[in-house]
């Protein structure tokens, strides 16, 4: 029997690209109804688009195949985005407040748009986290209200490449499919395997990927820092490779003898693994070819906690993403961190039923994909299309011009978007043409107020104006030259 009431997530990662469907249930739990995946190595890399056609190739294969799982239409998708391009940069707005009268939300709204109208070369601003404001010397997270002389507003703008941003959006254009929303990838996966308390106390989420790293800190329930590292499992495994072997060879062998720390005592200089049937490479060796580039990824991560939160992360580290299966991972970042509390998280908080074996592995390797399943609220259901083919020509002027529009083109307020959402180009074009034409009609207000103004002053002038010493003296000489009756 086909569903009728599902949500589809797609995760762009940084090898595969996969489709999940799931329903939500009234006690909150999640039942996965489908999953597909697809090998993006060819059209994805360190988590990017660089080839658009293939790109588009995986998704429609992606949709089709969910389609086809779920016998139903799907009418929209929500989509994860990461990548090497993304990065945070902190900005500071400044407004001083004449006279030290309340800040008012108008204010608050005008230093949110200033921020947002920062230009940066090359790059897109996908979201801002609010950080605190200051007034005066008063730290708040609601300024509204506040009596103060100056206020300072600390934001994080999360950025991405132009570039990768319009590739992204071009490619789900050309494959058909329509955006519900786009998220950061991270966000929903901090949502999904982070507790209240971590976020809240502090501390760093590490998602180790097949290619990239992804580094997030928390702080008082705030995002204080992201960034995407360059670096992850496959670059153990290319080291690897330097043994000689196959990549695929080498992946065996890391997943079967790999230890992301040893401790020296523990090291055997006798003993010997088997690269293939004729050579053997030692232990040691093999262990400082491991460990080398673990230390490599894990002083990368260190570098990206700005250093005044080093010492508020409370809640430690947490660690996830396939890459992070690797045995002894969490006692290599204790041993290289000044942080002792480092958690695994195998698989997210929320409750989910499935017979997937993949999903069931708890090996962190979908939990971004369950995480961006749990942010959907809204029914990816609609009726199967007809199976006959269409006369695209015949299409009536009703049909075409609703294809025009685009669904996700709406006018949202920005500065309204929960945490993590990132506006489609549609609604970011939406929202440009918006804003010149409230530009356009509030300029056009102030001149006819402009107007309107000079004209009551003219009428008034007229009304209040005074005969002159001229007309005066006219009259005076009418009087005396006028004959006597």
């Amino acid at each position: 029997m086909p569903a009728k009431n599902f949500v589809v997530a797609i995760e762009l990662g940084s090898t595969k690209i996969k489709g999940i469907a799931g329903q939500k249930k009234s006690d909150g739990s999640i039942a996965v109804l489908a999953t597909v995946s697809e090998d993006a190595k060819d059209c994805i890399r360190n988590g990017v688009v660089y080839n658009i056609d293939k790109t588009v190739q995986c998704i429609t294969n992606i949709v089709q195949r969910l389609k086809g799982q779920l016998k139903s239409g799907i009418k929209h998708v929500y989509v994860g985005v990461g990548g090497q391009s993304i990065h945070s940069e902190r900005n500071v707005i400044v407004r001083e407040i004449h006279n030290a009268i309340p800040v008012t939300q108008q204010l608050v709204v005008e230093m949110m748009d200033q921020n947002r109208s920062m230009e940066y070369p090359d790059m897109e601003i996908l979201d801002v986290e609010v950080q605190e404001y200051r007034a005066d010397a008063l730290m708040q997270t609601e300024p509204v209200g506040i009596q103060c002389s100056r206020l300072d507003g600390n934001f994080l703008n999360i950025l991405q490449s132009r570039r990768h941003y319009q590739k992204l959006n071009t490619c789900f254009e050309i494959a058909g499919v329509k955006l519900a929303e786009i998220y950061l990838a991270p966000f929903a996966l901090a949502d999904a395997v982070l507790t209240p308390v971590e976020k809240r106390s502090g501390c760093v989420l590490v998602d180790m990927g097949a290619d990239t790293t992804t580094v997030m800190v928390y702080y008082k329930n705030i995002v204080r820092h992201i960034a995407v590292i360059p670096l992850g499992g496959n670059n153990i495994t290319k080291d690897i490779c330097s043994l000689q072997v196959e990549e695929s060879d080498a992946e065996k062998l890391k997943l079967r003898y790999a230890s992301a720390y040893t401790a020296p005592e523990d090291i055997d200089t006798s003993l010997k693994y088997d690269i293939d049937r004729d050579r053997k490479v030692e232990s040691p060796r093999f262990i400082e070819l491991i460990e080398a580039r673990v230390q490599e990824i894990i002083a990368n991560v260190w570098n990206q906690i700005p250093s005044d939160f080093t010492d508020k992360i409370l809640g430690g580290i947490v660690l996830t993403g396939g890459a992070a299966n690797m045995k002894n991972m969490d006692v290599a970042f204790r041993k290289h961190t000044s942080i002792e509390k480092v958690r695994m998280a195998k698989f997210v908080t929320y409750t989910i039923s499935t017979t997937n074996a993949e999903i069931n592995a708890h090996d962190g390797t979908m939990n971004t994909l369950l995480g961006l399943l749990a942010k959907g609220d809204q029914n990816c259901y609609t009726p199967a299309e007809e199976t006959r083919p269409q006369d695209i020509f015949a299409m009536g002027e009703a049909a075409a011009s609703a294809d025009a529009q685009p669904e996700g083109a709406q006018v949202r307020d920005p500065n309204s978007l929960p945490p993590g959402v990132v506006q489609t180009a549609a609604e970011k074009a939406a929202a440009e043409a918006q804003r010149k034409a409230d530009e356009e009609a509030q300029r056009k207000a102030e001149e006819e107020q402009r107007l309107a103004e000079e004209e009551r002053r003219r009428q008034e002038e007229e009304k209040n104006k005074k005969p002159g010493l001229g007309s005066k003296f006219v009259k005076w000489l009418s009087s005396i030259t006028a004959p006597d009756e």
